[in-house]
């Protein structure tokens, strides 16, 4: 006896998207059922592994697709694991699983149909798409090791009916009851259409799709035959000269639900080393949808002998490479490896440490080559190679060259290896580096003044995780990375007399500000600002205060120091006023001002606006008077 249930209630929104709102990219429809057969026959020949017997008479995994224009229905059969009325459930009545808030979010930003059908291979919801071209919907299937089978039907209003039913074969039959009003083009009924089709999106599944093929004779005879529609020849076991950039591109958006096409195609053969395989790797062209979610499945898919073995997995790709689809095909892996057993394999490290140096490889090239290609992999990639990097510090020999910053002297971000070579002669052994949330805010930091009269280039770190990344790095090519603000750097000679002539000053602008700085001293880096506010240790910088403060990560604050410049006008006049009354309230005042207004031009809180603002008030008020 049948049950009527209802759809989740995302199952309907999808449901009603896929009937009303996608007109131009019905086709795929196709392509999704074909791939979820080929998912089963996967899981029938990992079961058939262990026991050959499973497989009965049935032993040519396929997938059939047939034609039924008396009904006006299309069929697509697999004789794969097949599910049970639980499953089919499960599987049919539910979308997204974990990742149902993440996709309906991301469904009510995509604005265009492409954007849609991406989300759809993205999230696994592929069987939905049948809804595009049928009035309804019916699913037989039965799993390898029950008895009963299950019947599924909707017409994608809201609910669906599900009973158990006598099936002699396992596996899946999907039966499209076709919409009356497709376009012409859209005749899924002609063998041509099908056939073209299944050459268009699922030319190298390794399993036969086959299909009754009607032909006229010479003698005007209909004959009727088997015919296999697809070429089951993987597309890394071909010769690179032998693949189109076409099919390079085709295979990607098919197996990888990206509807963008990859930036860069890394396919090579290792032969005739301690170990053989087979990689065909993409850099993607954009970041993939929720990769930085806790749902996103990492890692190369793994073959043995055009054998799928395993989906993501994470061991052959370096953190910084997280980002890198494909896939790893190996004679020399057993089917039944367990991902424990990868782990500890020693075959695996040969070939990451291999499709590493590949990786790189081609990214330098285009980095050398096609700059501003590289650039476009830059915005969308970078601040994963930085946190990769940060994860694995051990290794930025090997991308620290991959790396840009932005910097003082150019609007284009440049190379650490660029940055050495411009360096001035007498800059000493230092990469200077300034943080801020964007170039503006650095450019307006007191410390760049006397850089740029000196024309030192200054590295611009503005992504949050930067200063961090670069303290772990700690040098370059031998050469050390310095804050602009650190107190290693003298540029004035002379400066040490200056500082011990001012010391009683100091100390009295010290005692006026209390706990708020660790110490008040002179700086020669500034020129024309009369103050800076500097961290006193290096470890905990004023910029890392402010981004620890924000992940919560962090109960105490960075020491200060507050520099100030001899040479202006405000330190002449706080020394005039020191002179002739080292406890005057007029000192403490330009004080606090001074640290006040170094912290706002730092981006840090000040305590007390209020006194801020009426300090500023009584002093304009004294200058007018």
């Amino acid at each position: 006896m049948s049950e009527v249930k209802e759809f989740q209630a995302e199952t309907k929104q999808l449901l009603n998207l896929m009937i009303n709102s996608i007109y131009t990219h019905r086709d795929i429809f196709l392509r999704e059922l074909v791939s979820n057969a080929s998912d089963a026959l996967d899981k029938m020949r990992f079961i058939s592994l262990k026991d050959p017997s499973v497989l009965g008479e049935d032993r040519e995994l396929e997938i059939r697709i047939d034609i039924d224009k008396d009904n006006n229905c299309l069929i697509i059969e697999d004789n794969g694991i097949g599910m049970s009325y639980e499953e089919v459930i499960e599987n049919l009545g539910t979308i997204a699983k974990s990742g149902t808030k993440a996709f309906l979010d991301k469904l009510e930003e995509a604005k265009t149909e492409n954007a849609i059908i991406s989300l759809i291979g993205q999230f696994g919801v592929g069987f939905y798409s049948s809804f595009m071209v049928s009035d309804k919907v019916t699913v037989e299937t039965r799993r390898w090791d029950k008895e009963k089978g299950v019947r599924w039907e909707s017409d994608g209003s809201g609910t669906y009916t599900i009973e158990e039913i006598d099936k002699k074969e396992r596996g899946t039959r999907v039966i499209l009851f076709l919409k009356k009003d497709l376009e012409e083009e859209e005749n899924y009924l002609d063998q041509y259409k099908i056939q073209n089709l299944i050459k268009k999106y699922s030319n190298y599944i390794k399993y036969p799709i086959k299909i009754k093929w009607e032909e006229e004779t010479e003698e005007g005879i209909i004959k009727i035959t088997d015919k296999t529609l697809n070429s089951m020849v993987p597309l890394w076991v071909k010769n690179k000269e032998e693949i189109t950039e076409e099919e390079y591109k085709q295979f990607y958006r098919e197996n990888f639900y990206d509807w963008n096409d990859p930036l860069e195609v890394i396919h090579f053969k290792a032969e005739g080393t301690s170990i053989q395989f087979a990689a065909l790797l993409y850099i993607p062209s954009k970041v993939p949808f929720a990769f930085y979610s806790k749902e996103y499945k990492k890692g190369l898919k793994l073959y043995s002998k055009n054998v799928f073995i395993m989906d993501n997995c994470e061991g052959l790709l370096p953190d910084y490479f997280s980002f890198v689809r494909g896939l790893i095909d190996s004679p020399d892996f057993s089917l039944n490896i367990s991902r424990e057993i990868l782990q500890k394999n020693k075959q695996l490290e040969i070939i990451k440490k291999n499709i590493e140096k590949k990786i790189i490889d081609a990214l330098k090239s285009i980095l050398e080559k096609e700059p501003q290609k590289y650039l476009e992999f830059w915005k969308e990639f970078g601040p994963i190679l930085k946190a990769g990097l940060y994860q694995n510090i051990h290794e930025k020999s090997k991308i620290q060259d991959l790396l840009l910053f932005e910097c003082s002297s150019s609007q284009d971000k440049i190379t650490l290896k660029e940055y050495v070579n411009r360096m001035k002669a007498d800059q000493g052994n230092y990469i200077l580096y300034a943080v801020g949330k964007d170039k503006k805010t650095i450019d307006n930091l007191p410390q760049m003044e006397v850089y740029k009269d000196k024309d030192y280039e200054v590295l611009y770190l503005t992504d949050e995780i930067d200063e961090f990344l670069i303290k772990l790095m700690h040098d370059y090519e031998g050469k050390e990375f310095k804050s602009i603000s650190s107190s290693d750097i003298k540029l004035d000679d002379d400066f040490q007399s200056k500082e011990e002539e001012s010391k009683n000053l100091l100390d009295k602008i010290k005692e006026h500000l209390g706990e708020k700085v660790k110490e008040v001293r002179l700086t020669d880096k500034l020129k024309e600002s009369p103050a800076c506010i500097v961290s006193a240790d290096e470890i905990i910088s004023l910029n890392m205060e402010k981004t620890l403060k924000n992940f919560e990560q962090i109960p105490f604050r960075a020491e200060k120091i507050l520099e100030l410049n001899p040479n202006h006008e405000i330190f002449k006049v706080m020394e005039k006023i020191f002179q002739e009354n080292p406890e005057s309230e007029e000192l403490k005042e330009y004080a606090e001002l001074l640290y006040d207004q170094s912290l706002l031009i730092e981006g840090l809180e000040i305590e007390d606006i209020d006194r801020f603002i009426k300090l500023i008030n009584k002093l304009m008020i004294k200058a007018i008077n």
